[in-house]
């Protein structure tokens, strides 16, 4: 299946799908950052992935950078669009766009902590879990139909950098599954709903423990 990742970052998502892309089944046909110095690009091009930049600064609206990212997309025929560390926020026309075939990755328990500073805000909470989900991209941000979710307990010796490279490592776990799960056709958007072999997943979606 073919397949664009889009960044910001460092790209550590990327490269766990780089690493895996043929038992996944998937082509990675492009790599797009809004950033210039997002490192992900560097792994891209040295796994000879086709990359590209679409500088959000270039443009004067949300709508230009989204229509520009769009034509981009297209142009690399995508089937399924992963967003791995976008740190923008996409117009609701753009989700609709890629309805159904565009999957992102947060790390909290959605649907608690959308947005930014997760780990933080879990710790000032006192709570006992935290997490990652892959969840279906929508126009509400961090609101779509949820795939899979993983809880980590928070330990008494964590702050917001050791939870951070916790959950890093069980993202590289999940999002390698939700896709292969996509490529096999077993992953379906039906009715707003994440579905997993014609059964729709429950709200919180499918939970993965290691």
């Amino acid at each position: 299946m073919k397949t664009v990742v889009i960044i910001s970052g460092s790209g550590s998502n990327l490269q766990a799908l780089i690493d895996r892309a043929p038992e996944l089944g998937i082509e990675i046909t492009g790599v797009i950052s809004n950033r210039a110095d997002a490192f992900g690009l560097q792994r891209a091009q040295r796994a000879n992935i086709p990359t590209a930049l679409v500088d959000h600064k270039e443009f004067e609206t949300r709508e230009s950078f989204d229509a520009a990212l769009s034509e981009t997309i297209d142009g690399m025929q995508a089937e399924l669009i992963i967003l791995a560390g976008f740190m923008r926020i996409l117009t609701a026309e753009f989700t609709r766009r890629y309805e159904g075939r565009m999957l992102n990755i947060h790390p909290s328990l959605l649907p608690k902590y959308r947005g930014l500073n997760t780990h933080q805000r879990a710790l000032d909470a006192d709570d006992k879990w935290h997490g990652a989900t892959v969840h279906f991209v929508t126009a509400e941000l961090d609101s779509g139909a949820n795939i899979i979710r993983a809880p980590i307990e928070i330990s008494s010796l964590d702050n917001a950098e050791t939870l951070a490279a916790r959950i890093h490592g069980t993202e590289h776990q999940i999002y390698p599954l939700a896709v292969r799960w996509f490529a096999e056709g077993r992953l379906k958007l039906q009715q707003g709903s994440a579905c997993l072999d014609g059964t729709p997943l429950p709200a919180e979606g499918y939970q993965y423990h290691d």
